[in-house]
């Protein structure tokens, strides 16, 4: 029989005054999820009727308040919270309940469909065109096909396929969550005499929150909260950070290539392309070589040619670099290539999510705190002075968050190890293996290196010294 009382462990989450509210009480996220529902919708039709680029809330309340913001620092720490109050996630509960019911075909179940969806169609445009999405209107039309896009999924097809396969964040939620330190499961007594499995009917998702802890995956689990309302044996446990990453689990193939293109679209083409093209000697790198080739043959109109070139450099040595270092670990570890690389591939998150929060704290003071409190004075109409940055480019002490470039690298190498002691091999070809399985984090650690000596060498690019369209969008830089 169902579960209504249960003894709660110190770490459990669901156990503690405030947070237990927070992330337990129906009645609040009920209300939560609504409000978001309410933004969502209210920012969308702000975007149709208010086009001036005065309206600063339908911008900034998607490309700044959802994303980076609250999607990167709690997708790293908290997990997939974000899923669980996403507005297409709630309502497509409801929708899929009217629908079709059908089932997906084998051969559409493919997360990287949702995937490779982010990478071309919003980092790979973002960078040939940095401006299309940023305008009032763009961004309502933008999110209103999206949300079209996700109705007719959920519509269709039943056991919530649009967040598994569709979602352009579905696999990258999923995979980046690995690195946060939350986990829901169950207290297993409790679960040893059940024969209800209420947890598991009330499952959008059909899945079963009992096997999490078992399998040591929490599958697509969004963190709706739906299965701790329908039994008290479900738990919201805080634990260490990686701790899924440092033992076997079944790994979700889309998860490790979603890594890998994340960190080639956001880190390494951000550097490449941001970083280094402020730098007085951008005109040397390869990428601005090629757009410069490409250009003298052929007209590209008003594109940034230097970022899609930055892009397209970033993804093949990305992949290349990545998958030549695990090939020769494999070698040398006399494992197969291809379960070594599904293994190891995981210890690459953390360049990304934790690497990536030095940027995010350090444009929260430029310019994103202000944006958004700025962003709902202006929505609403609120009798207040618009807020001033927390910081500017002249305070130093904001640099200081660019410690997360290195302890996101030193994560890395962390579960590296981890994940090398799980395989059969001979200590002496682990030591051999490991530098050439983390050959990706050698190189990111050696480009935020590159990136010191080239500034502190040649110095910034002068004004007035045009080298690419994408100094035109400098100031506009929000991606990470």
């Amino acid at each position: 029989m169902m579960v209504n009382f249960i003894k709660r462990d110190k770490n459990d989450i669901y156990g503690m005054p405030i947070l237990g509210f927070l992330f337990k009480n129906k009645w609040f996220l009920l209300v939560f999820k609504l409000l978001i529902v309410a933004l969502f919708v209210y920012a969308i039709c702000l975007g149709f009727v208010d086009q001036s680029s005065e309206n600063i809330f339908t911008t900034k309340l998607f490309w700044g308040l959802f994303w980076p913001f609250f999607m990167v620092v709690s997708l790293g720490s908290l997990g997939r919270v974000f899923c669980g109050v996403c507005p297409h996630g709630f309502l497509g509960k409801y929708i899929t309940k009217l629908g079709l019911k059908k089932s997906l075909p084998k051969k559409l179940q493919n997360p990287m469909f949702g995937g490779l969806l982010l990478v071309i169609g919003w980092w790979m445009v973002y960078y040939m065109y940095p401006a299309v999405y940023k305008t009032p209107y763009a961004t309502a039309l933008f999110f209103s096909v999206l949300t079209i896009y996700a109705v007719l999924i959920f519509f269709v097809f039943n056991n919530m396929e649009y967040c598994k396969n569709f979602c352009p964040i579905g696999v990258l939620t999923r995979a980046y969550s690995k690195v946060g330190f939350t986990w829901l499961g169950t207290y297993k007594n409790a679960c040893s005499s059940c024969k209800t499995f209420d947890c598991a009917k009330v499952c959008s998702y059909n899945l079963k929150p009992f096997t999490f802890d078992k399998k040591n995956s929490m599958e697509d689990c969004t963190l709706c909260m739906d299965c701790a309302n329908a039994c008290e044996a479900v738990s919201f446990k805080a634990k260490a950070p990686s701790s899924s990453l440092f033992k076997q689990f079944k790994p979700f193939k889309s998860e490790v290539w979603i890594i890998l293109l994340i960190t080639a679209s956001i880190s390494i083409t951000m550097s490449f392309h941001h970083a280094l093209g402020r730098s007085a000697i951008v005109e040397e790198f390869p990428w601005v070589k090629t757009a410069r080739y490409f250009e003298s043959i052929f007209d590209f109109g008003g594109m940034d040619t230097i970022g899609l070139f930055a892009f397209i450099y970033a993804i093949i040595s990305t992949i290349v670099i990545a998958t030549g270092g695990i090939y020769l670990a494999a070698k040398v570890l006399k494992q197969p290539f291809k379960e070594l690389f599904y293994s190891l591939g995981f210890a690459f998150a953390p360049l990304f999510i934790i690497g990536g929060l030095s940027h995010l704290w350090e444009f929260f003071f430029y310019h994103t705190a202000n944006d958004i409190v700025n962003a709902f004075i202006y929505g609403f109409s609120l009798n207040m002075e618009y807020m001033k940055p927390l910081a500017t480019r002249q305070d130093s002490w904001v640099h200081l968050f660019a410690i997360f470039n290195y302890l996101a690298a030193l994560w890395a190498f962390v579960i590296i190890i981890a994940r090398l002691r799980l395989i059969e091999a001979s200590k002496i070809r682990k030591v051999i293996a490991f530098p050439l399985a983390s050959a990706l984090i050698v190189f990111y650690l050696g480009l935020n290196f590159y990136k010191i000596y080239v500034f502190k060498e040649y110095g910034m690019l002068q004004r007035g010294h045009s080298h690419n369209t994408s100094m035109k969008t400098e100031g506009s830089h929000n991606g990470h």
